[in-house]
């Protein structure tokens, strides 16, 4: 074990933090997993399973511009934790409409406004949080040593999530809020020196100073919206429970298994990264994992065997590792402290879009064009990205390194 590595596993407070954020997301992905089963059970339509993911974005795009100027002015540990609460009463919520009998498709879908909301808060705190845990040169490390975390928990949620789906939703959701509970726990002993910054006036300025931060700075740019469009297009999460029931036949196990498989690929990316941190070329790097991303969603697309949607799955995950941590790598390298909540939302915003709105357009074209239609369209349009990148950011396909330093 090299010293870096050593002096990371030394840092209390990031180690807490990374165990709140391991419970959290592995919470949540258990509780996504009942949500998309028991939509798509109770309405059969590859809309609403777009829908879900629309209301997820539409809060979090209304509401995390504000919220990454609430990070950057109050106590971020703080908002982390209520976020985490605020899931765990979510999870109790839908435990108690399954058990009672009250789960209706207007009810799921209400919940995902209210998921949206709650994410609108937690991502910008959560983000800027975890650079202020870490001396500096540590963060890259750090970023792929917290990726590895999150990633091992979207492994487990979803394939614990879709084991304990033939006990019942209840289970799925009772676990899930237990483990929101821990989360909250974790969060309390999570203990830093915070900075405080001279208070600045109010105005849609300093309000929206993270959007002018990122469109002047354009590595950063091509690199968010990169992110953006490529999953925006290529992603195919959404599409899943159609999948697992109509194409491949493996049922609600072999959803969670598959909802897992991107996250195994990511986790032994993100090892590797920690152990051998990305100093050369990270703009062409990135643009090539970004290209191998959307290869592996055409070939998931047209894929009728389990094994080999698996391994497509796997490999756009190892691809997406690579992007994300050179993205959030810049983000953080190239961000003033002062400015770090609200460039997070920014940046947030970009990863919701990519999400939820990506599930969106996934289940809006399959509706038109059939699952695997959609899929392929959507590697395709990813290839197409990355061309258009080329020209549109040099910058970004220049950069050597990470460190602004350089």
């Amino acid at each position: 074990m090299d010293a870096d590595l050593s002096q990371l596993l030394t840092q209390r407070a990031f180690l807490r933090n990374w165990l709140a954020r391991m419970a959290t997301t592995a919470g949540g992905q258990m509780l996504l997993v009942a949500v998309g089963w028991e939509m798509y059970s109770l309405t059969n339509s590859a809309w609403d399973l777009g829908l879900v993911g629309l209301l997820q974005f539409l809060p979090a795009l209304l509401l995390t511009i504000p919220a990454g100027h609430v990070a950057d002015r109050f106590d971020r540990r703080w908002i982390v934790f209520i976020t985490a609460l605020a899931w765990a009463i979510v999870a109790a919520l839908l435990a108690m409409a399954t058990q009672e009998g009250w789960m209706t498709r207007s009810l799921l879908l209400g919940i995902s406004v209210l998921l949206g909301t709650i994410r609108a808060f937690q991502m910008p705190a959560q983000q800027s949080l975890m650079p202020a845990l870490v001396p500096q040169h540590l963060l890259p490390r750090a970023t792929a040593f917290s990726a590895a975390g999150s990633q091992a928990a979207i492994i487990s949620g979803p394939a614990i999530g879709g084991a304990l789906y033939a006990l019942g939703a209840v289970v799925v959701y009772s676990v899930s809020a237990a483990l929101f509970g821990v989360a909250c726990v974790l969060l309390l002993g999570v203990r830093y020196v915070r900075k405080v910054h001279p208070a600045e006036e109010k105005t849609w300025r300093t309000v929206f100073a993270g959007v002018s931060f990122i469109w002047h700075h354009k590595v950063v740019q091509g690199a968010v919206l990169l992110d953006l469009f490529a999953v925006l297009f290529g992603g195919a999460v959404a599409l899943l429970p159609m999948y697992a029931k109509d194409i491949l036949l493996v049922g609600p196990l072999g959803l969670g298994v598959l909802r897992a498989s991107p996250a195994v690929g990511s986790l032994a990316m993100s090892l590797a990264l920690t152990r051998w941190p990305l100093e050369q070329r990270v703009g062409k790097i990135l643009l090539a994992a970004v290209a191998v991303y959307g290869l592996s969603m055409i070939v998931f697309g047209l894929s009728t065997v389990f094994v080999i949607s698996l391994v497509a799955l796997m490999v756009s995950g190892m691809a997406d590792m690579v992007s994300v941590v050179i993205r959030m790598s810049l983000v953080a390298l190239e961000t003033p402290d002062a400015m770090r909540g609200r460039v997070s939302a920014v940046n947030s915003i970009f990863i919701g879009a990519s999400n939820q709105l990506g599930e969106f357009e996934s289940g809006a074209t399959a509706a038109w064009f059939g699952p695997v239609g959609a899929v392929v369209l959507g590697g395709v349009g990813t290839l197409l990205v990355v061309a258009s990148w080329l020209k549109l950011f040099p910058s970004l396909a220049k950069r050597d390194r990470l460190s602004r330093d350089h």
